[in-house]
């Protein structure tokens, strides 16, 4: 589902998005359809951001197949309204699922040997 290019382990979170991205998301997890204009609504009372941001960071998101959109017709002209295309698990499971495969492309049987060691030491 997601395409994990880079992991940034920060002190309390680890994301494959970047924090604008992240922010975008999230509205989108809370609330099912929103417009360009209502995620820049809720945006900058907690951050300093442009309308212009939010809609790119979108369209990044939309590339990514995190989001999906449609075109409305209402007053000023077209919009479009965006609306996440998972949940917060499912991208969660997807993230964790895309990166031990990677891991295991990478290192192979030592990665699963590892793995395999490791969770069965949490079991006990």
């Amino acid at each position: 589902m997601v395409n994990v290019n880079r992991i940034r382990f920060d002190k309390n979170s680890v994301s494959v998005l970047s924090p604008l991205e992240n922010d975008v998301i999230k509205i989108l997890w809370k609330q099912d359809e929103r417009r360009v204009r209502d995620i820049y609504q809720t945006l900058k009372k907690r951050r300093k951001v442009a309308l212009t941001s939010i809609a790119v960071i979108l369209d990044r998101l939309y590339e990514k197949k995190l989001v999906s959109r449609r075109i409305e017709n209402g007053r000023g002209g077209e919009h479009y309204i965006y609306s996440s295309k998972c949940t917060r698990q499912d991208f969660e499971n997807s993230v964790i699922d895309k990166t031990v495969n990677k891991l295991i492309d990478k290192f192979g049987p030592v990665a699963v040997t590892y793995f395999s060691e490791r969770f069965s030491k949490k079991k006990s």
